[in-house]
């Protein structure tokens, strides 16, 4: 073989060494992405991913039980079905999209939420859900206004006037008064902080009087876990809304924490 045909021969290999790694390297990523995994790998994915999210927040173990990390996987499911399907509807919409707007909005929530020493992740997060990110302008049925949601009469207890309802960072302010209020209302709970984010959809008191009614001494390791397992004890209100938020919070967290692990091109919304 002369030279000039070796030095196109090597070339060659080197190029269909580079393809193969290439591809070997795209199907591990595929692999790692959640809707490529079994339904056991995506189980796993979200027990680890949720007590990690709960460590990050609280500084502690959460011992979530299956059934309330089956719940988190569901809300997950629910997300995942609405990546890339065009949409921008309020709830329904691509959830690409609403993980985009909260890149836009991450600085100024998790500075709110730092300067009143709660997790950046909750403030990151409740919005999430509340508002997919979406600084609302009309009242909904129950009168909840702008990002945060907050009702008239309970932005005014954190000192809202109506336009300021509207206004991101003092909406976020008031919230993160809230949840840190709520967090010690329930500062002797393992549970604490879900019981803060609960209690922002429920109010505290209710929230409260749950916990006394349907949590045991068995159960207090996971109290968050005994109240959505028995929510079908519960009142109206929780069985058809309460029962999903704490859930759903965890789910935009995973996602929103690990977008690339849901195929999103970004990075988690807690380093903007």
């Amino acid at each position: 073989m002369n030279l000039k045909r070796m030095v196109w021969f090597v070339v060659g290999l080197m190029i269909c060494g580079a393809i193969v790694t290439s591809s070997s390297h795209a199907t591990h990523q595929n692999a790692n992405v959640y809707q490529q995994m079994s339904p056991a790998e995506r189980a796993a994915f979200v027990s680890a991913q949720a007590r990690r999210i709960a460590k990050e927040m609280s500084g502690r173990e959460y011992n979530f039980t299956p059934a309330f990390e089956a719940a988190i996987q569901n809300s997950i499911e629910s997300y995942v079905k609405r990546i890339g399907n065009g949409s921008d509807r309020p709830g329904k919409g691509d959830a690409r999209l609403v993980f985009e707007r909260g890149q836009t909005q991450a600085p100024v929530l998790s500075s709110a939420f730092k300067a009143r020493n709660v997790s950046q992740l909750i403030g990151l997060y409740i919005p999430a859900v509340e508002s997919e990110y979406v600084n609302l302008q009309e009242a909904n049925a129950a009168g909840s206004i702008g990002m945060f949601q907050f009702l008239p009469k309970t932005g005014e207890l954190y000192g809202l006037t109506k336009s300021d309802l509207l206004d991101v960072p003092k909406s976020a302010d008031a919230a993160a008064r809230y949840i840190a209020d709520a967090l010690k209302k329930f500062d002797g709970d393992p549970m604490k902080e879900a019981l803060a984010i609960l209690s922002y959809n429920r109010g505290v008191n209710n929230v409260e009087r749950d916990i006394a009614t349907f949590v045991s001494p068995r159960t207090r390791q996971c109290s968050i876990c005994a109240l959505t397992e028995q929510g079908y004890k519960l009142d109206a209100t929780f069985q058809q809304e309460n029962v999903y938020y704490v859930p759903r919070f965890f789910a935009a967290a995973i996602i929103g924490e690990n977008p690339q692990a849901f195929g999103l091109q970004t990075q988690p919304l807690s380093s903007f």
